[in-house]
């Protein structure tokens, strides 16, 4: 979750007005404040592009109708905030992310308006290999060179220990985001845009592993709205065979990666049967690259103990990965680790929260 002070968390609970900042970034140098109407910021774990935005104003003067405008207008980021009044006359906002503004769209005469984005991520989706690409080194350093490729002054952020990778070319026209996931794999990690614009690189922690960042609770004061549960073993895989390419005269290494929990519906030998599926990448040369690629795999592949969705009052400070603490109308308490959610932009916007996985909590 992203630092917040004491009270942040709960003034979420208490009556308050949220406040919202949508700032315009224009490619000549101004900043232009978007007084907004509404709009969200929708922020998926499981989407390529993690956050996108889109933002509703009647400001009609943001639609660029001459060349130079339209100049000033393509590369422009949006930074968006959202946070709370704390009744003394201070406030306090969070980062929701920096989008590079995709479309400008309205009626010219009456409006209104709407921003759309994607966060920065999109630049290096975007910029698609014109020539075949080749990584070599490090996990840590290939997607550094790749980013920087094409955001020169991005930051980029490693929680992970760094590993070697072998040799992995692209084609012409490839992604080079994609290229970032496969190498962050490598080391058992994932690569994403945080809600500064910052390029992280680290690995979904473990549900059970992390102190809980925010309880969601069914009681009187408590933010919990409404939720739901469900299994489904669609697209479920309970092991991950990781396969590389040979470094000499032998086989090329592997590893199978399964469900060993017993308590799990997905356990490898339990009624679930065996329900393997494979991921295969040059850039894996050791069993240890082998071995952290199909558990990082495997933690998506299988399926949950239960997953669910559930709404609460806006917590904008929320990150994918985040454990929470959820009690239930009927008192069952559960963690869940959150997987993606949407922020309004609005005073009176639902909140989703859609979950990876969850445990009953004792």
């Amino acid at each position: 979750m992203y630092p917040v002070s004491a009270r942040f968390l709960p003034r979420l609970a208490e009556s308050h007005k949220p406040v919202t900042e949508v700032l315009l970034f224009m490619t000549d140098g101004r900043v232009v404040t978007v007084e907004h109407t509404g709009g969200s910021v929708p922020v998926d774990r499981g989407q390529a592009i993690r956050r996108t935005c889109t933002v509703t104003t009647a400001d009609v003067s943001l639609i660029p109708l001459t060349p130079v405008d339209q100049l000033a207008t393509y590369g422009a980021r949006l930074v968006i905030r959202r946070g709370v009044e704390y009744g003394d006359g201070t406030t306090e906002l969070v980062p929701l992310g920096v989008f590079r503004l995709d479309e400008v769209e309205g009626d010219p005469a009456e409006g209104p308006v709407t921003l759309t984005g994607k966060d920065i991520s999109a630049i290096v989706a975007d910029d698609k290999f014109t020539t075949p690409y080749q990584a070599t080194g490090t996990v840590v350093g290939a997607i550094t060179a790749l980013i920087t490729r094409s955001i020169p002054d991005a930051q980029v952020i490693s929680l992970i220990v760094d590993a070697a990778i072998g040799p992995r070319a692209w084609d012409a026209d490839g992604d080079p985001w994609a290229a970032c996931q496969e190498l962050a794999a490598v080391a058992g990690a994932e690569c994403f845009v945080n809600a500064d614009g910052v390029f992280v690189i680290a690995a979904l922690p473990d549900l059970l592993a992390v102190t809980p960042v925010w309880a969601v609770e069914a009681t009187e004061g408590g933010v919990y709205v409404k939720g739901t549960r469900s299994m489904s073993a669609d697209g479920v895989f309970n092991g991950v065979l990781a396969k590389g390419d040979s470094t000499g005269a032998g086989a090329p290494v592997q590893y199978l990666a399964v469900d060993t929990d017993p308590g799990s519906p997905t356990y490898w030998d339990g009624p679930f049967g065996h329900r393997p599926t494979t991921y295969s990448s040059s850039t894996l040369t050791t069993l240890a690259a082998c071995t952290a690629a199909a558990n990082v795999k495997l933690q998506a592949a299988k399926a949950p103990n239960a997953k669910g969705d559930l709404s609460s009052l806006p917590n904008p400070a929320l990150e994918p990965g985040d454990v929470i603490r959820v009690t239930h109308p009927d008192g069952l308490r559960e963690l869940h680790q959150i997987a993606s959610f949407t922020v309004p932009l609005d005073e009176g916007g639902d909140f989703p929260i859609g979950t990876i996985s969850a445990k009953e909590d004792s």
